[in-house]
């Protein structure tokens, strides 16, 4: 009787024993991005002049996303097609 009721106690203790990764950023670029991501959110830094785009603007974007949807998706893509750069031979 002494047997399933420790195993059950050391079941539900072996969560305690397991410690998390301590909170706040693990590095200084973690940081900044955190940071960044929290001024975007925030609104603090937003422009105070609204931006609105014209008919003829929204008539283009939404005329480029009408033209997206008539090319196929391939299957698969080629893996050796492709362009060259400065660096390749």
């Amino acid at each position: 009787m002494n047997v399933p009721y420790l195993t059950s106690l050391a079941v539900l203790v072996m969560p305690l024993s397991v410690m998390a990764i301590e909170p706040g950023p693990s590095s200084p670029q973690q940081a900044v991005t955190e940071s960044w991501l929290t001024l975007q959110t925030s609104g603090r830094a937003a422009s105070t002049t609204p931006q609105k785009a014209t008919a003829a603007e929204r008539e283009q974007a939404a005329q480029r996303l009408l033209e997206s949807y008539k090319h196929p998706i391939p299957e698969y893509f080629e893996q050796k097609v492709g362009g060259q750069t400065q660096g390749s031979n």
